[in-house]
Formats: C-alpha cells, structure tokens, sequence
C-alpha cells in the first residue's frame, strides 16, 4: 500500500441489476401494441389469447433459471425449453411483428432493448471463442505430445 493511495477512486463492487421488471414493462407494452393492431382491441385491454400468452409469459418470466441475470427471451438459449414450442413460436411472433410499432410509440424503450440484447449476442460471441481457443490449444498440445513420442522411438 503506497501514500497515493488514498488518492486513487476506490473501486466499487459490481453491481447486479434486475432487468426483469424492465423487460417485463417492455413485453406488455409489446403485447399490447400487437394487439391493439391485429385483434382491434382499445386501451388497456388485451383480446383473451393475447391475455392468456402473456400470463403465462410473465409466469415463465417469474420461474427463470437465470433468475434476475437473465437474458432477454428472444436471445435466451431455453426459450423453447420455458414456453413450449408453440407459445415459444406465438411469442417471437408478436414480438418480432410489432418492432416498427413499438420504435414509433416507445423509441428509448425500443433503442435500449437491441443496445441489450446486441450486448448478450457479444456475450455469447466471446463464450464461443474461448471455447473454441480452448479446443485448438488442446489440439495443439495432442499433436505436440505426438511429435514426442515420434521424436523418442
């Protein structure tokens, strides 16, 4: 410990934050804006199908593996494992159907949302490419263990 420093900014502990209130309030707004166009629903009210999927998206939500780390469910390697394939399926569908809308009625909300999940596509990116570091140094050293063994005979 040198006399500087206590003059360096101390570091702060990370930080886990809970996104899923956040993307809890994105995928109702979501729904909401789908249904509102394609079922002919007003306000606040959802037509029954659309209240049912999202009911049972927010149960899933609730019930996360990942819990409060959890990624955004379109990027999530267990979507079709939490919802099903159907519900899975009628889920990516409202979601992914009602972008333009949702960048004309909530931008930030829509802005933030692909900042995050181009953020777990890195993640994801960089997991991969250490795992595949790690199959090539494996590789490397089998094939140095058998140059070796060549080289004693």
């Amino acid at each position: 410990m040198s006399i500087f420093s206590r003059f360096l900014p101390k570091r702060k502990p990370v930080e886990i934050k809970n996104n899923i209130p956040k993307e809890k309030a994105n995928i109702r707004k979501t729904f909401g804006i789908y249904c509102h166009a394609h079922h002919g629903t007003d306000g606040d009210k959802l037509c029954p199908k659309c209240t049912a999927l999202l009911a049972t998206v927010m149960t899933k939500m609730n019930r996360c593996r990942y819990g409060i780390t959890k990624p955004i469910c379109d990027r999530c390697d267990f979507a079709d494992q939490c919802f099903g394939p159907r519900q899975a399926k009628d889920f990516m569908e409202i979601m992914h159907s009602s972008q333009k809308r949702m960048f004309l009625h909530h931008p930030m909300m829509t802005f933030k949302h692909k900042l995050a999940s181009m953020g777990v596509d890195y993640a994801k990116m960089q997991q991969q490419k250490k795992i595949e570091d790690k199959v090539k140094a494996k590789e490397a050293a089998s094939k140095e263990r058998a140059k070796e063994r060549k080289s004693k005979k």
